[in-house]
C-alpha cells in the first residue's frame, strides 16, 4: 500500500508530509523498463545504419563496444553511490550530495530536459512510422501528429496506473523485439553472409576510418536510459541489491546486444558492400535485411515490432520522467500536487498526467510549426538529449569522486576513484565530440549542405544551457526566501 513518511525537518510549502512510492519490482522488471527505454530494435533499425553510413562504416559495431566500456566504468561509481545514498533520483541525487544543493537542482532540470527530449523525439518518429504503415495497407492518410497524440494518450493511461502493468507490457514488447533481431542474426550466421563471417568491424583500421566521431554520437545516444535504474529505488524489492544488479545487467546487456546485432548487420551485406547498402536508404536497411534472410513474413513481423519498440521506449521514459517530477515535487520544487500518489494504483498519477500534457503540447506545437517528424522533431530533440546525457554523466562522475573523497564512506579505490575517473575521461571526450558535431546531428547545414552552427543549433544549445541555469536560479531564490526548502533540496531530489 502507499506509504507516507513523516517530514524530517523538511516539508512541502503547505506543510503536508511528503508521500513516497512503494512497490516490489525485481531486477528483471527494472531491467525490462530501462532496456526498453534504450529501444534495441529502433537502434538496430535506425541508429546502426546511420552510424555505418555517416560514421566509421564497417567499424561502427566496435563503437558500441567502446561506448559500453566507458559507460560500464561510469556505472561502477554510479552503483557505489547507490549503495551509500539509499534514495531514488539518479544523476541529480548524486550530484546534489557530491557537489552541493544548487548543482543538484541544476542537474535535476537538465535531467528532465534530457528525458523529455528523447521522449518527444521518439513520439515524432513513431507518429511518422504509423502514418506511413497504415497508409501503405490501405488505411486513411492522416497527419503524423494525430498518431503521435494517440500514442501519447495510450502511454498516459499506462503511466497513470500501477508500475507493474507498465513493466509487464514492456517485458512482452522487449522480448519480441530482441527475439526478432536474434533470429535475424542467427539466419545471417547460418548462411555465412555474402562474404563470409569475419571480425573485420573490430579491426583498428576500420574503427578509425571515416568519421568515428559522428559514429560515436550515434553509439552513445543508443544507451540513453540504462542509468535510470536508480529512479525506481522506492518501488524496488531489496533495492540495495536490486538497483546495482539491474544497472550492471542493463549496460552490459545493451552493449553486448548492440555490438553483436550491428556486427550481424554488417555481415548480412558484407564488409565491402554494407556502406553502399546503407547509402541507398538507411531507414529501410534493417527491413530489407530481414526480407532477404527471413522472407516476407519476417519482414512483416519486424515492421510491427519496430513500432512496438518505439512505443516501449516512450512508455519507459514516461515512467522515468513521472518519477523525477514526483521526487522534486515532494518538497515544493515543482507544484505540490505532482507529489500525490494514487491510492489504488500507487502511481505518481498527477506527475504522469503532467508529463502526458507536456508531451501532447510539444507535439501539438511541432504540428503548428509544420515541423517534419523525422528531419526536425526526431533529429532536433535527439540531438538535445544526446549532448545533455553526456554532460549529465560527466558531472555525475565528478560528483562521485568528490563525495567519496570528502566522506570516506567507501574506501574501495577502484570503485570510487579509478573507475569513475576513467569513465569521466571517456565521457568528457564524448561530450566534446558531440558538441563539435552538434550541427550535423540536428541537421543545421548551409546551402551547400555543410554543417554549421546556425539558428537551430543556437536555439537548441541555448535550451541545454537554460534548463540548468533555471535550477541554479531557483536554488538561489529558495536560499534567500525559504531556507527550510533550500536545506531540503538534497532530500527532495532524492525522493
Amino acid at each position: 500500500m502507499t506509504t507516507t513518511r513523516e517530514p524530517t525537518g523538511a516539508e512541502i510549502s503547505d506543510g503536508t508530509p511528503k508521500t513516497a512510492l512503494s512497490g516490489s519490482l525485481g531486477v528483471g522488471s527494472i531491467v525490462f523498463m530501462v532496456v526498453a527505454a534504450a529501444a534495441p530494435l529502433t537502434v538496430i533499425g535506425g541508429s546502426a545504419p546511420l552510424g555505418i553510413l555517416l560514421g566509421d562504416g564497417v567499424g561502427f559495431p566496435a563503437l558500441f563496444a567502446i561506448s559500453a566500456v566507458v559507460l560500464l566504468l561510469f556505472s561502477v561509481g554510479f552503483v557505489a553511490m547507490a549503495r551509500v545514498i539509499p534514495k531514488p533520483g539518479g544523476f541529480f541525487t548524486y550530484v546534489g550530495h557530491g557537489l552541493g544543493k544548487p548543482a543538484g537542482l541544476a542537474t535535476a532540470y537538465l535531467a528532465l530536459l534530457t528525458y523529455t527530449a528523447v521522449q518527444i523525439a521518439v513520439h515524432g518518429y513513431v507518429g511518422y512510422i504509423l502514418s506511413v504503415t497504415i497508409k501503405s495497407i490501405g488505411g486513411p492518410d492522416l497527419p503524423w501528429w494525430l498518431y503521435s497524440l494517440a500514442v501519447i494518450l495510450v502511454v498516459g493511461v499506462l503511466g497513470y496506473r500501477h508500475i507493474d502493468l507498465s513493466s509487464r507490457v514492456l517485458g512482452v514488447l522487449l522480448i519480441g523485439e530482441v527475439g526478432i533481431v536474434l533470429v535475424l542474426a542467427a539466419a545471417v550466421i547460418i548462411s555465412g553472409g555474402p562474404e563470409g563471417l569475419s571480425l573485420a568491424p573490430f579491426a583498428p583500421s576500420a574503427v578509425v576510418s571515416g568519421s568515428p566521431g559522428i559514429g560515436l554520437m550515434f553509439a552513445i545516444a543508443a544507451f540513453i536510459g540504462f542509468e535510470s535504474t536508480a529512479i525506481f529505488r522506492d518501488e524496488a524489492r531489496t533495492p540495495h541489491r536490486t538497483i546495482p544488479r539491474a544497472t550492471y545487467i542493463a549496460v552490459i546487456g545493451i552493449g553486448v546486444f548492440y555490438t553483436f546485432a550491428s556486427w550481424a548487420l554488417v555481415m548480412a551485406w558484407g564488409p565491402s558492400k554494407v556502406v553502399a547498402q546503407a547509402a541507398k536508404d538507411p531507414g529501410s536497411m534493417v527491413i530489407l535485411t530481414t526480407l532477404k534472410y527471413l522472407g516476407p513474413v519476417g519482414e512483416a513481423v519486424l515492421n510491427i515490432l519496430l513500432i512496438t519498440s518505439m512505443f516501449a521506449c516512450v512508455l519507459s521514459f514516461h515512467n522515468v520522467i513521472s518519477r523525477y517530477q514526483h521526487s522534486m515535487s515532494n518538497f515544493g520544487l515543482l507544484p505540490t500536487r505532482i507529489a500525490a500518489v494514487h491510492p489504488k494504483h500507487l502511481s505518481p498519477h498527477f506527475s504522469s498526467l503532467a508529463q502526458t500534457v507536456t508531451a501532447g503540447a510539444l507535439i501539438g506545437l511541432s504540428a503548428v510549426l509544420h515541423l517534419d517528424p523525422v528531419l526536425d522533431v526526431f533529429t532536433w530533440f535527439a540531438g538535445v538529449s544526446t549532448l545533455a546525457i553526456a554532460i549529465l554523466m560527466s558531472i555525475t562522475s565528478i560528483a562521485v569522486v568528490v563525495y567519496f573523497a570528502r566522506t570516506k564512506s567507501d574506501r574501495r579505490v577502484w570503485n570510487t576513484v579509478v573507475a569513475p575517473i576513467l569513465g569521466l575521461v571517456g565521457l568528457i571526450a564524448s561530450a566534446i565530440i558531440i558538441a563539435a558535431n552538434f550541427p550535423f546531428l540536428v541537421g543545421d547545414v548551409n546551402a551547400k549542405g555543410v554543417p554549421v552552427f546556425g539558428l537551430v543549433s543556437g536555439i537548441l544549445l541555448g535550451i541545454i544551457v537554460l534548463f540548468p541555469v533555471a535550477g541554479l536560479v531557483q536554488a538561489a531564490i529558495l536560499r534567500r526566501r525559504n531556507s527550510a526548502a533550500y536545506e531540503s533540496i538534497t532530500d527532495a531530489i532524492s525522493g
